[in-house]
């Protein structure tokens, strides 16, 4: 890694975290540091089970525990089993949770108007736009790519939504007993692979392999709605490339639908070229190749 990128990005963090508070022990003069207000913030007027709590802001369980413990002895945040099934944990905000959850609300305000004001508008435009591009690349940075055995709930999921999707925009609908095979024996080691995407352990995206010989057949592209635009379908298609060229492959073949415009831009744009249909597959009308380069032998992590 470039070391002087690395520079710039520790740089950011510096200026970012002392602007905001974060290195204050009382964060926004409320007698606590900002980890336990962002909790207390991420539970929410509805409150939250434990787990999710953990996934979304990526805390370990012991340290969330002694900050839920800590808000707790402040009275603010009740943890209990649910009612549905006890080997549940939710947290709760009480009373007097709420009230100090919309007192924060109501700081926070105010420090982001601090921020702003001491700006001309021109640079509070540029300020909030960059601020949302640094967003979106951070939720992209986020993103985790494994290679997952087709069976896990997260692959399921993932092939059960692309198959929805694909049911709704093909004009005929979409069946996925009709098209070429690819099940669970085909995308699972060493016939093939699938590869999952997850954003706070929950499952973005998704992209198999059915591996044969010297050459790969890509199947099961699909990025949830959520995430699209943060490059992670381009992502997916290198980590697959390599993935192939791993396992010997020395091209990587793959059709799709006349109604997915986006996919055929992205292999056009990826060194995919449209060649005639090699297989029956009813539901193509591109059919699409591309030549490995046999030095792509390491997958990206």
């Amino acid at each position: 890694m470039d070391a002087e990128l690395v520079e710039r990005v520790r740089r950011f963090n510096r200026t970012v975290t002392q602007r905001v508070g974060a290195l204050e022990d009382a964060f926004l003069s409320r007698g606590r540091p900002l980890g336990h207000c962002r909790v207390l913030w991420e539970i929410g007027e509805r409150g939250s089970e434990v787990r999710l709590l953990r996934a979304r802001l990526d805390l370990d369980s012991g340290y969330l525990s002694r900050i839920l413990r800590a808000l707790e002895g402040d009275g603010l945040v009740i943890v209990e089993s649910d009612p549905d099934d006890a080997r549940v944990r939710r947290a709760r905000l009480t009373e007097k949770g709420l009230s100090e959850r919309a007192e924060l609300d109501r700081r926070s305000d105010d420090q982001a108007a601090s921020i702003l004001r001491p700006l001309d508008p021109r640079q509070r435009d540029r300020l909030v736009t960059a601020m949302a591009e640094v967003e979106r690349l951070l939720i992209a940075s986020m993103v985790e790519v494994a290679v997952t055995d087709p069976r896990h709930p997260d692959a399921r999921y993932s092939l059960g939504e692309y198959f929805a999707e694909l049911a709704r925009r093909f004009p005929e609908g979409f069946d996925p007993g009709r098209g070429v095979p690819a099940g669970d024996d085909d995308l699972t080691p060493p016939r093939g692979l699938i590869l999952v995407a997850t954003l706070h352990s929950d499952p973005v995206g998704c992209g198999a392999l059915k591996l044969r010989g010297d050459s790969a057949h890509l199947k099961r592209m699909w990025v949830a709605p959520a995430v699209r635009g943060l490059g992670l379908g381009r992502r997916l298609l290198a980590e697959l490339e390599a993935r192939a060229a791993e396992h010997g492959a020395a091209t990587v073949r793959l059709e799709t639908h006349a109604a997915l415009t986006e996919a055929r831009r992205l292999y056009s744009t990826a060194g995919y070229r449209e060649v005639a249909a090699f297989n029956d597959e009813p539901y193509a009308a591109h059919w699409f190749e591309k030549t490995l380069r046999r030095q792509a032998s390491s997958a990206v992590s």
